[in-house]
């Protein structure tokens, strides 16, 4: 039997669509390498962590989700502090509430967010989950491609989603090239156990280096983000966590407070990719297959589930109108939906990125003077959280609703005091 619609990658984002095919008429399978261990809530926060929107939080309430990740663990956070390493006194402070709502955002471990798409996909009829599996061959064929795994089983499908992240083997198979360039810092993630409460505050220090971070995570948890050269990076990955501990103390700054102790850490170099076209006939490329970029203000996730939600859209009304799924003019509509804003996005946080990573003079005084401004100004503060949000107003484009993307009113409607 053809499949409709063959999902390689049953990660966050990959999943995600999945979710949202869900109970349509499609006939969907998702292949994915790995099997996720049962959520512990006795154990340590996972180190891989993602700021959700709450766009991104529409669109998992939207498919299913939402409820099997706030049922484990997800951390809400209401105000997002900056400011430049020696201007601690002229930070800005984005507030949820000056924009009515309760939550910026928050602050959930990855593998939570997993598990709680793969259980609602799974409860679907018209979804299969192969799961350990990995692509042993591809041979594409628009309409028609043929997929054989390692547990010796072979598909064909109308439609292959590439959901298989940065380095994806689909992609690489259809023949779609990628643009790529890397980053002189990598990102060092350190999960820690403060000396006070859960926090509901996300901050982030500026300096020549490279940004400083904290997350904060459910209980006296937090997790610390540590932008450097790469050589600065290896050398804190040598440290044991007693050593890191005190390195932590003396380089981040007093708004830290004090931490109890380094329970995990782990880092990866920073990349930007963009891949040359989204879709081809028979291929369509989401998530980190089709982009990645700075995690400065950890929008990479939530652009991938924005992809996922408005593919699904596409693909659902392309049946209805009785449309070739595989046909790159349907699947085109997707990629001049998606493009222009992820590039836009890309774009910002190449600009937050060289503006920031250095120690000139001028630079230095712009960007105080910009801090200022947007914590003086309530427009331009108002229209930086709606753009982290991804809620109207922000000039972001999205789905009209048909139970998968945010719907806009809704979204954007603040609470009545």
């Amino acid at each position: 039997m053809t499949i409709d619609v063959l999902i390689i990658g049953g990660g966050m984002v990959g999943a995600t669509l999945a979710c949202a095919l869900a109970d349509s008429p499609l006939n969907v399978v998702v292949v994915e390498s790995s099997v996720l261990p049962p959520f512990d809530s006795s154990k340590p926060s996972d180190l891989r962590v993602s700021a959700l929107s709450q766009a991104s939080e529409a669109i998992l309430k939207n498919v299913g989700a939402w409820q099997g990740i706030t049922s484990r663990r997800a951390c809400p956070y209401a105000r997002m502090q900056v400011w430049e390493s020696d201007s601690v006194s002229s930070s800005t402070l984005f507030n949820a509430q000056d924009l009515g709502f309760d939550a910026l955002g928050h602050i959930v471990e990855n593998p939570v967010i997993q598990a709680a798409l793969t259980e609602r996909l799974k409860q679907a009829a018209n979804i299969r989950f192969i799961a350990p599996a990995k692509v042993v061959r591809v041979d594409y064929s628009p309409g028609a491609s043929v997929v054989e795994l390692d547990n010796g089983e072979s598909l064909v499908a109308e439609l292959l989603v590439a959901a298989d992240g940065g380095d994806s083997n689909i992609r690489t198979e259809c023949g779609i090239g990628v643009h790529r360039w890397d980053y002189e810092q990598h990102a060092f993630v350190i999960g820690v156990e403060t000396d006070y409460p859960q926090q509901d505050t996300t901050w982030q220090q500026f300096t020549p280096n490279g940004p400083k971070a904290f997350l904060p995570l459910c209980g006296p948890f937090g997790s610390l983000v540590w932008y450097d050269h790469p050589n600065t990076i290896a050398a804190l990955k040598t440290l044991d966590n007693d050593a890191l501990l005190q390195t932590i103390q003396s380089a981040f700054p007093s708004e830290l407070g004090r931490i109890k102790r380094v329970i995990n850490h782990g880092s990866f170099p920073l990349r930007r990719q963009h891949a040359q076209q989204y879709c081809k006939d028979g291929v369509v490329l989401i998530g980190d297959s089709a982009h990645m970029i700075n995690p400065l203000a950890g929008q990479g996730v939530n652009i991938g589930l924005l992809d996922a939600a408005v593919l699904a859209e596409d693909l659902i009304k392309a049946r209805q109108l009785g449309e070739t799924l595989w046909d790159s003019n349907v699947l085109g509509r997707y990629e001049k939906r998606r493009r222009p804003h992820n590039l836009v996005m890309m774009q910002t946080m190449d600009f937050f990125y060289r503006m920031f990573s250095n120690d000139h003079t001028p630079l230095k005084w712009v960007r105080n003077a910009g801090l200022k401004l947007a914590g003086k100004s309530g427009p331009i503060k108002n229209r930086v959280m709606a753009f982290a949000m991804g809620i109207p107003g922000a000039e972001i484009p999205f789905a009209n609703k048909v139970g998968l993307a945010p719907d806009l009113p809704e979204l954007a409607k603040p609470k009545q005091a």
